[in-house]
């Protein structure tokens, strides 16, 4: 067989060209309504991916398909922790929580659909340790609260458009557990909003299983530890790497306008702990690349922190 290498250069480079116009539509902030039924459709064969190759496709993985359809109709549950169960999703989480649906939303139409999934935090078992249970009850409800909050203003702001008639609304809201271990639980909220462009954004809820603390970033590391600047150091060398050995790959940084670039994180931003025990720092669409970049993920390598981790 004869290769011709210059014809393949050139595929190659039509390839290339061809990628970076898709990014350049993915970045306007209107996306056609051809657009919109393709990242539909994607966020459909994502559901029928293995948890491994979901990975690879984070930013359309939380969402789900709401099928087109010539009628309407709407359900709202509100459900006992029996009801919940009865309804379906109620995965094995390890030895002290588990997830059940305590609440189902669904809308469908012509122009608007919905379906908002809002889970509940359960303790499995009973325990001994009086200050463990109390600590897990606690969490379990600020995390609750805090989920049907979010779920709640989605739900009304959904019928607001409703009410005034306007056009093409979608929202979806799923959850996933990420890591469920003897040390730590994580439960990702993820939320879809498609109304002409599509937005998606994520919550994340870590309890520390072996104190029943609800941990946000800080908790992770000794007191008075610098952390905020260690791991903006680490997430733009990072952003660097990923430009540069990838020219598809584009992060807010060396920007020529200074207030555009990602300066650091802070105390409020996302996080979860990885299987590897390792802090993984989130961002949603937007907040650091341009949107065709979806949700954004960085784990932070173990030895970078390791002098101010608890």
């Amino acid at each position: 067989m004869i290769y011709n290498f210059p014809e393949m250069k050139k595929q190659n480079d039509l390839l290339e060209d061809k990628l970076l116009e898709i990014k350049s539509d993915y970045q306007k902030k209107e996306m056609s309504k051809e657009q919109f039924e393709q990242l539909l459709a994607k966020m459909d064969q994502a559901k029928k991916e293995d948890r491994k190759d979901r990975a690879k496709k984070r930013w359309i993985r939380s969402a789900l398909t709401v099928a087109a359809c010539a009628g309407m109709f709407v359900v709202l549950s509100n459900t006992s922790e029996n009801m919940a169960k009865a309804m379906g999703q109620v995965p094995f989480l390890g030895q002290l929580v588990e997830v059940v649906t305590f609440r189902r939303y669904e809308y469908e139409s012509e122009r608007n659909s919905a379906r908002i999934e809002v889970p509940q935090i359960e303790i499995k078992i009973q325990m001994d340790d009086a200050d463990l249970r109390e600590n897990l009850e606690e969490s379990k409800e600020k995390i609750n609260a805090e989920i049907r909050r979010v779920t709640d203003e989605l739900t009304m702001h959904f019928e607001t458009y409703l009410e005034e008639k306007m056009n093409y609304h979608d929202v979806v809201v799923t959850s996933e557990v990420l890591l469920t271990t003897q040390e730590y639980f994580t439960l990702k909220l993820c939320c879809y909003q498609g109304n002409g462009s599509g937005y998606q954004w994520n919550y994340y809820y870590t309890i520390d299983l072996r104190t029943g603390e609800y941990l946000q970033l800080k908790d992770v590391f000794k007191e008075d530890a610098d952390y905020i600047t260690v791991i903006s150091q680490n997430i733009k060398k990072q952003m660097k790497e990923q430009m540069s050995a990838d020219r598809r790959v584009q992060y807010w940084i060396g920007e020529e306008v200074e207030e555009l670039n990602f300066q650091t994180i802070t105390e409020q931003t996302s996080f979860y702990l990885n299987e590897k025990g390792n802090v993984v720092i989130c961002f949603d669409e937007g907040d650091v690349a341009p949107m065709y970049m979806g949700a954004v993920e960085f784990e932070i390598p173990a030895e970078q922190i390791s002098d101010i981790r608890k």
